[in-house]
């Protein structure tokens, strides 16, 4: 008989970035679950602690929260550089942390958005990733896995730069891949399209009618069911590799092209 795939290979430690937003929380209750320790990230600590006390209650989860602003290089470094030792060997590595700010067209936009977006989206990623994979490789074990959007490959009006680092993300992640071939170390990009989390209610600044009709009329995905796609992404037997999840409810599909016509 066939082992169960789905736990066949659980992760003994999992960071996850972001662990206080919508996503994040949906990960972190999924991995405690298994019985895998957690080190959270966060730059909310009252909600972290919540939920640190929230995961150590329901699962006896072992977990280690960590106020931070993954932004910043050095603190990132020094975050990792304290971890306890039983929290030290990353096993699994979700780059969670990330948002979209404003809707405005590009021409109107606001700048402080896109610097806040590169440096969550990109800067984040890019520290998080460099930081933990030289152990990985070390050990010649160990997953990547960076939480993409639709929006890296499907463009729409008002996502320019959104649009532009979640592409970052899903081109960064395939380049990961042919850096670490042989190297034991998988890596793995999640993109989900419409899901109902608070990142519409944080793109829209606290704006909760705005944020509301986004999801109007709709059956979006929940964190829930994205968060059942990195736990099946993570858990596979070490010699498959999920290079790339594009999921989306099924109320949301393509559009043509835009055409403008002067009248």
């Amino acid at each position: 008989m066939k082992k169960n795939m789905l736990i066949n290979n659980i992760p003994s430690t999992v960071m996850i970035t972001g662990a206080t937003g919508g996503f994040g929380v949906a990960f972190a209750h999924r991995f405690a679950a298994l019985g895998c320790k957690l080190v959270l990230t966060s730059r909310k600590k009252e909600v972290l602690e919540a939920l640190l006390a929230d995961l150590s209650a329901q699962y006896q989860a072992q977990v280690q929260g960590i106020i931070l602003d993954v932004s910043d290089r050095a603190a990132c470094a020094a975050a990792l550089r304290q971890l306890p030792q039983e929290f030290s060997d990353i096993d699994c590595l979700v780059n969670n942390a990330g948002g979209a700010f404003g809707l405005d067209p590009a021409y109107s936009a606001s700048l402080d958005d896109w610097d806040a977006m590169v440096d969550v989206n990109v800067k984040g990623l890019m520290y998080l990733t460099r930081l933990v994979l030289p152990r990985m490789v070390e050990r010649k074990t160990g997953h990547i896995i960076n939480i993409g959007s639709v929006a890296g490959e499907r463009p729409y009006p008002g996502g320019h730069v959104y649009c532009g680092v979640k592409a970052f993300t899903h081109q960064f992640s395939h380049a990961l891949r042919a850096d670490l071939q042989g190297k034991g170390v998988r890596v793995s990009c999640i993109e989900p399209g419409l899901t109902e989390t608070p990142f519409s209610l944080n793109r829209f600044k606290g704006d909760a009618d705005r944020a509301a009709q986004v999801y109007a009329h709709t059956v979006p995905l929940t964190a829930e069911d994205v968060a059942e796609a990195v736990v099946w992404t993570a858990c596979l037997p070490a010699h498959v590799n999920i290079n790339t999840i594009e999921m989306m409810p099924t109320v949301q599909s393509f559009s043509p092209l835009a055409v403008y016509r002067e009248s």
